[in-house]
């Protein structure tokens, strides 16, 4: 299960955030993750639970997954459909070519921190 390793570097970068502003606890914390990054929420939520409770600096902390839609571009005039993942070879609504093809949603991004 990669998502422990993930939650691990997680809880490293929070402990230089806390240390470069001179914070002594993480209250919540937001990431996102999207769709197509081969992380398992609930196993990241899992992760989070067990290791941050080993933490002193986290051990309160409250994690909130936001999962963004997932986006698909056309590769031949660049229209972006927000939202759609498109079946193999979807035709483009804009230019009718079957173009369509997935955008983006392999991210792990720490979006907000909250510590005192």
């Amino acid at each position: 299960m990669h998502e422990l390793s993930l939650v691990q570097g997680l809880l490293r970068q929070l402990e230089r955030l806390a240390v470069e502003n001179e914070a002594g606890r993480v209250l919540k914390v937001k990431v996102e993750i999207g769709p197509r990054s081969g992380i398992v929420i609930d196993s990241f939520r899992f992760g989070f639970e067990v290791l941050a409770a080993e933490h002193e600096l986290c051990r309160q902390a409250e994690l909130e997954v936001v999962s963004p839609e997932q986006n698909s571009r056309c590769s031949d005039c660049g229209f972006l459909a927000e939202g759609q993942v498109p079946a193999l070879s979807a035709v483009c609504p804009e230019c009718g070519t079957g173009g369509m093809m997935p955008e983006g949603g392999d991210q792990l991004v720490l979006l907000q921190v909250e510590m005192v």
